[in-house]
């Protein structure tokens, strides 16, 4: 692998493509660090050590941004407004006529798509960095931290105003940024930002739980952690990697004097086919019940009950809830993003079969069967790894430190293996021996 990196720069475009995509990396952790203008930055930091990675309920959105949602830094929005965007316009693609026409109009139907999304991410920043300034202002947001409330300097309307302005910015410059490194790096530009994001928080992650470990100095669970993370990854990359894949047959046709067809190909079903979705939608939503509580300081029945069970994360109703949903939305997002029926009439039009398998209905039911049994190892799975770091919280008490599980390790085994693919048909294009052998 190594003598494949030192080939891949060792090819010009390629190289460039290379320094170009770290260029934009190096810039973008730069941005995570530049504090906007309003904040005392001494009570950030004071209220950052003292919380020792304890993130409570923004650890999600603090993990997407690498750090800088606490630190509330131009960059403290991070990439999840986009993602957030994109989500939210591939439900809508069901839903809304129009958006389902502009989708099957090919490229510049899908441009048009992706223009909506920039203005929706524009939008639900605004929405974000409001609340963000807004929660920092009440205390809220390091709850434990005794200057928590002294964090923004100045409650004006135009400080205020500033403060959302510049993260609103940040966010259309990540966006920007994430474009650039499609169109002129390697590999997806947002899945690389966010792959940077995550990984940013593994160093101080891993040396929390050597610090926090009672034996051997805490060397023995930083080791036990190390052995989990490695088992993790190779599980995580043998089961994205798995699919089923069902045979198709294309019946020969004669057009003029030529004969078109007769080839033999596969539909690719990836076990877990709907990807990293499934976890970010559980985990939002579960967020909901503890910010309203949060928010709302009442003492009511309902409130204590939400804090007891569903806060801290390591009770049995929170983890069975959490366990479910996520289920759940493998099965729906599964359902919106692949459509039997489609596929079937797409492959009758075409002269396409499925040997032993009528074309047409017969074919979408037998598409949908095979979905829904490859579907459940693929939701269990998702269920288990989401799970991993709630274990670590109540065995090696981790805290919300624990690297290894749910939608870090996901997102970076994800993007690590759509990159290294990239390069890998790069190099392969120009009759180099690549990464896999």
């Amino acid at each position: 692998m190594l003598t494949a990196f030192a080939r891949a720069f060792k090819t010009p475009d390629l190289r460039k493509k290379l320094l170009f995509t770290l260029g934009i990396i190096v810039l973008f952790r730069l941005g995570q660090h530049v504090p906007i203008p309003g904040i005392d930055y001494k009570n950030v930091q004071t209220c950052m050590d003292l919380a020792k990675g304890q993130q409570g309920l923004f650890g999600l959105v603090n993990m997407f941004s690498g750090g800088a949602l606490l630190q509330i830094t131009i960059f403290a929005l991070g990439i999840m407004p986009y993602i957030t965007a994109s989500i939210i316009l591939q439900l809508l693609t069901v839903v809304i006529p129009r958006l389902e026409a502009l989708k099957k109009e090919g490229q510049a139907g899908q441009s048009k798509i992706t223009q909506y999304t920039r203005y929706l991410t524009i939008a639900l920043a605004i929405l974000q960095g409001t609340g963000l300034v807004a929660t920092a202002r009440s205390g809220s947001l390091f709850q434990s931290c005794p200057v928590g409330g002294q964090i923004v300097r100045d409650d004006s309307i135009f400080t205020t105003a500033v403060m959302v302005i510049t993260m609103t910015a940040g966010t259309a410059l990540i966006m920007w940024l994430g474009e650039l490194v499609t169109d002129r790096g390697i590999g997806n530009g947002m899945s690389i930002l966010m792959f940077v994001s995550i990984a940013a928080g593994f160093p101080s992650a891993m040396w929390s739980i050597k610090q926090q470990g009672k034996i051997m100095d805490g060397w023995l669970e930083f080791g036990l952690v190390i052995l989990c993370g490695l088992a993790m990854v190779g599980l995580v990359v043998f089961v994205e990697q798995a699919q089923r894949r069902i045979p198709v047959q294309y019946a020969k046709r004669m057009i003029g004097r030529r004969s078109y067809g007769g080839t033999s190909t596969y539909i690719p079903m990836k076990v877990n086919q709907a990807g990293v979705i499934p976890v970010i939608f559980a985990s939002s939503l579960l967020y909901i019940p503890a910010l309203i509580v949060q928010f709302s300081n009442s003492k009511a029945g309902w409130a204590t009950w939400i804090s007891q069970n569903f806060v801290k994360g390591d009770h049995p109703i929170y983890i069975a809830t959490y366990f479910l949903l996520i289920v759940f939305f493998a099965f729906f997002y599964v359902a919106i993003s692949f459509n039997p029926e489609e596929v079937a009439d797409n492959m009758k039009k075409y002269g396409g079969f499925i040997p032993g398998i009528r074309a047409g209905r017969p074919t979408a039911e037998y598409l949908s069967y095979v979905l829904n049994r490859i579907t459940w190892p693929g939701a269990l799975y998702l269920g288990l790894i989401a799970l991993v770091p709630t274990v670590a919280l109540v065995t090696l008490n981790a805290n919300q430190n624990f690297p290894f599980g749910g939608t870090s390790i996901l997102i970076i085994v994800g993007v690590g293996l759509e990159t290294v693919k990239q390069i890998e048909s790069q190099l392969q294009q120009r009759h180099y021996e690549g990464f896999l052998r």
